[in-house]
């Protein structure tokens, strides 16, 4: 299932870090937290940012570790350990 903007939200704001919701009842965790899934949205999302992704298998926190727009869109997520 591909990324849809209308599913990412805000859930808390402070100082520059922002903590994201990713909801996505219908697709896989394995596709949410392929590289590049969020590549769209790397207009709103900053290094240092965490992301809750829900999917209908699972859920995950992730780190945004690197968020670049050009040349291309690029975000890339880690696990928290």
């Amino acid at each position: 299932m591909d990324f849809a903007i209308r599913n990412l939200s805000v859930l808390a704001y402070a100082q520059g870090f922002t903590l994201w919701h990713y909801r996505a009842p219908q697709a896989p965790l394995a596709a949410l937290a392929s590289p590049g899934y969020f590549n769209l949205a790397s207009d709103i999302l900053a290094t240092g940012d965490m992301l809750m992704m829900s999917a209908r298998d699972g859920g995950r926190v992730a780190f945004v570790v690197q968020v670049s727009v050009e040349p291309t869109e690029n975000v890339q997520l880690a696990p928290l350990s």
